[in-house]
């Protein structure tokens, strides 16, 4: 079974092409390219807890250490880290360590 992409989960409608990019804006996950492949996802949609900007419980989510605290409630995460079990990624180290430099 394929793996769901965070706007696919949720069916957001904010992904490239998608149905409410009008109105809501492109979503920054589904265009983090240096993502791709981080939980086997599509840009960062499997890492959208890393991703500022994205749309949760229908308000655009702020900085990371901000949003991260409502992420580990998230059915989507919750999902991941099941799929992913003990290959699950909470942060992209080499993102991590290109940003603090």
């Amino acid at each position: 079974m394929e793996k769901k992409n965070c706007w696919e989960y949720f069916n957001c409608g904010r992904e490239i092409g998608g149905a409410n990019t009008n109105e809501l804006g492109v979503c920054p996950a589904s265009i983090k390219f240096e993502n791709t492949g981080v939980n086997h996802g599509s840009k960062a949609g499997r890492s959208c807890w890393t991703v500022e900007g994205t749309l949760c419980n229908k308000s655009i989510q702020g900085e990371i250490e901000e949003k991260l605290l409502g992420c580990i409630n998230c059915s989507f995460f919750k999902l991941v880290n099941d799929e992913e079990s003990r290959e699950f990624i909470l942060l992209n180290e080499e993102l991590v360590k290109k940003d603090d430099s």
